[in-house]
């Protein structure tokens, strides 16, 4: 294994999950550099229309591995962590409330773009890409949070045997 990897966790199932959100993050901003075109004046509204079919496209091929690591996380990760420091109030209920935020913030993007795109007007489109840069920016704020506050708890609160556990469970293909 080479000796510098660009990760900054141990823990093999924190690695996991810090890997993913490099992968993560380098699809999203993909697709947050069609978002940021929509905030120059003016928009031409057949480049817009072609731009929205681009842009729901990306999102639409971001949506499948994004789904597959926050349902590792909720399904695996945040359970057993959660035996250690609580689940009712703490990082934990913050991180999990952002997992659906974010879902939110997709979902309407999906929905307000669905159907014939080429009907829909400059207002229409520009209020639905305004909820994928709100995805975009809860995103980036949320996975800065889970690597420096939900991640080393994982590295230093979860026993031997958990760890050895997570790592076994974690260790799937998001893609």
């Amino acid at each position: 294994m080479p000796e510098h990897t660009g990760l900054r966790f141990t823990l093999p199932a924190m690695r996991i999950l810090e890997n993913e959100h490099r992968y993560l993050s380098f699809l999203m901003e993909e697709w947050h550099e069609l978002v940021l075109w929509y905030e120059q004046e003016p928009l031409a509204l057949e480049e817009a229309r072609t731009r929205l079919h681009k842009l729901r496209q990306a999102i639409l091929e971001f949506v499948e591995p994004l789904k597959k690591h926050t349902g590792k996380e909720e399904t695996h990760f945040f359970p057993l962590l959660g035996n250690y420091i609580g689940f009712e109030q703490g990082p934990l209920a913050g991180i999990q409330e952002e997992h659906r935020e974010i879902d939110g913030y997709i979902g309407h993007f999906l929905h307000h773009s669905e159907g014939d795109i080429d009907q829909m007007t400059l207002e229409a489109i520009r209020s639905a890409v305004q909820d994928a840069g709100e995805a975009f920016e809860v995103l980036t704020v949320h996975f800065v949070k889970e690597e420096t506050v939900i991640f080393p708890m994982g590295e230093t609160q979860l026993s031997a045997k958990d760890k050895e556990r997570l790592n076994k469970q974690l260790n799937t293909l998001i893609t």
